[in-house]
């Protein structure tokens, strides 16, 4: 477990649960981070364990720093039910119907927000990131799997079962490799983090690569290129059928993949604009919380949760794009 510790005042927890880690944070009342953790997801013995301990450690770190936390925020991937606090499945996790909100405010003694991740990351986003006087945009975070946030005349959807944005498992190469959830082709087996690394060590033989290291091997192994370029052009055609659905204004993508920048970037828009072919797409951004966003997210729910307010820019990173450089950046790609 690592952390880093800043003087404490009236502050929020905020908890983002991952495949790999949990990633958690005191954040004080001006949306600094005031204190940071992480420790293992532990997916493959208790993952349930491992966030109710987090949570307690959190709290007795926001207590020691001086500041009495007002709510707390959890949010995962999965099937997330926000309204009654249950993570219904979450097949990263292996988390079936766990009660999340009720375990952990009988812990804490503490109001708790349950948040969808991706849901999450689209609030952050929409209150001080590359969203911000957007009502309509979807945000996708390239993580081990990949969902989105959908955000629809201001509201991200949450769907009729609460499954809204689970785009990881779109079609993309129909009769393509298989995915865990069954299926063949899907988004996820090739434009993940976790996706990408294993596709990439299929091919060579050997495992231990990440993504980072595939974007670095790019110009000069053959195998990294090949799934370099599956990656950029599975989702330019998934963004592609997104656009046509929903219409979005934007496309924010978020994640370690994201933070390559214009070599990951460019192909995707490339790849979308050669899908939608008759109508102009929508301008992808990178995300302005890269891996941090959903935890942001988080902290902004907890807020809400405790009735304490969350004013434009909260929780913004520094410094924070002017609009006028925003504007430029959202423009499409030329061709």
């Amino acid at each position: 477990m690592s952390g880093v510790t800043q003087p404490a005042g009236h502050c929020v927890l905020a908890v983002d649960v991952g495949g790999t880690t949990i990633k958690a944070a005191v954040v004080g009342e001006d949306g600094r981070v005031l204190s940071a953790l992480t420790a293992p997801s532990q997916a493959d013995d208790n993952p349930v364990l491992a966030i109710r301990s987090l949570c307690r450690q959190l709290r007795e770190h926001a207590l020691s720093l001086g500041g009495e936390p007002a709510a707390i925020g959890v949010v995962t991937p999965g099937l997330v039910d926000e309204r009654d606090g249950v993570v219904r499945y979450a097949a990263n996790l292996r988390l079936r119907d766990v009660p999340l909100r009720d375990l952990i405010s009988g812990d804490l003694g503490l109001p708790v927000a349950i948040g969808h991740d991706a849901r999450a990351a689209g609030v952050a986003e929409a209150t001080a990131g590359v969203a911000v006087g957007l009502d309509n945009f979807l945000l996708l975070p390239l993580g081990t799997g990949i969902a989105a946030a959908v955000v629809v005349d201001g509201v991200p959807l949450a769907g009729a079962t609460r499954a809204s944005g689970e785009v990881g498992h779109m079609p993309v190469y129909p009769g393509g490799e298989p995915c865990s959830c069954g299926q063949r082709g899907c988004l996820e087996v090739y434009a993940s983090a976790g996706g990408m690394a294993r596709r990439y060590a299929r091919r060579v033989g050997t495992s231990g690569a990440d993504s980072q290291a595939i974007a670095d091997a790019v110009g000069t192994d053959p195998d990294a290129r090949v799934v370099w370029d599956d990656a950029t052009r599975a989702l330019g055609i998934a963004l592609a059928t997104l656009t046509l659905a929903l219409d979005p204004a934007r496309v924010v993508l978020g994640g370690g993949l994201a933070e390559a920048g214009a070599s990951f970037l460019d192909p995707v828009r490339e790849a979308m604009r050669d899908a939608l072919a008759w109508r102009t797409p929508p301008p992808v951004l990178r995300s302005a919380f890269g891996t941090q966003a959903a935890q942001v997210g988080a902290a902004i729910l907890a807020r809400r949760e405790a009735g304490l307010p969350v004013p434009d820019g909260w929780g913004a990173p520094d410094p924070v794009p002017p609009a006028d450089t925003l504007q430029r950046l959202a423009e499409p790609a030329k061709p």
